[in-house]
């Protein structure tokens, strides 16, 4: 098949755990993938491993640190070397630190990797998305975000630090973000919507709270229906679990949070 011709999608944190099990069934439904990885040599393994299990499978490594906000920019040039079209944007990647570390830009890991790095590449790769509309943006975010409590005074954990804290923060800051997007993008034919995969006996699993769930095959499930199920096509500004509608925190809710959020999004990744 030519390769414009194929429905195309950008799979972050595609190497392992989640990603990985979606790339491999978002390639089983005949899509080209585009894995990306923090290391080249896993990111090839994984397209090679692609190619042999569905035959026929386009995909394309892409190696980025996503802490990096430069590393973002380079991503998104990398993509439009590629690609003249991209149907999905699938945000997976994630971290969960214990202990607080500053990006090379100066920004707390956690909140660098799961919220600023998703906001940018969207908005980098923002018109290639529109150009390919009716396209979708899904977001990975977590249970946890019900739990999460954003504090415009302490965003970065300057003033104090907690793991799980700053992890479910991020975490609603995925799906304040995924709605705001949502509504802002809703007359440019691209829908946003943000999940939660499950409890997932993956890496971060373990590293933050040592303990397993289900496999990375059964998380993947509410990425690939989001992705490519017709249920959803023009369903936007929602959060899904068990590929259904789940309860959303009521913070999320709250459309001036979201834009003060987007705001300082903007300023933080150079884009205001």
């Amino acid at each position: 098949m030519d390769t414009a011709a194929k429905r195309t999608v950008l799979v972050t944190g595609a190497t392992d755990g989640i990603g990985r099990e979606t790339a491999l069934a978002l390639a089983g439904r005949g899509m080209r993938v585009l894995v990306h990885g923090r290391d080249l040599r896993r990111t090839e393994t994984t397209c090679d491993e692609l190619r042999a299990r569905v035959p026929g499978t386009l995909a394309d490594p892409l190696v980025a640190d996503l802490s990096s906000l430069a590393a973002v920019r380079s991503l998104a040039a990398a993509v439009r070397s590629l690609t003249e079209r991209l149907d999905v944007l699938l945000h997976n990647a994630g971290v969960f630190m214990k202990r607080r570390q500053l990006s090379v830009d100066g920004h707390e890991m956690t909140f660098a990797v799961n919220h600023l790095a998703p906001f940018l590449l969207t908005a980098l790769l923002g018109d290639l998305l529109v150009a390919s509309a009716p396209a979708r943006v899904v977001t990975v975010s977590s249970v946890a975000h019900q739990r999460g409590r954003l504090d415009f005074d302490n965003l970065q954990s300057e003033r104090s630090f907690d793991g799980y804290a700053a992890y479910s923060a991020s975490k609603l800051a995925n799906v304040l973000f995924a709605f705001e997007l949502a509504a802002r993008m809703r007359l440019e034919g691209i829908t946003s919507n943000a999940l939660h995969p499950g409890v997932v006996t993956t890496k971060l699993l373990h590293e933050g709270f040592g303990t397993t769930g289900i496999s990375p095959a059964e998380g993947a499930r509410n990425s690939v229906y989001l992705a490519t199920s017709p249920d959803v096509e023009g369903i936007s500004g929602m959060y899904f679990d068990n590929c259904r509608p789940g309860r959303v925190a009521p913070a999320a809710e709250q459309a001036d949070l979201r834009e003060r959020l987007w705001i300082v999004s903007e300023r933080l990744t150079g884009l205001a």
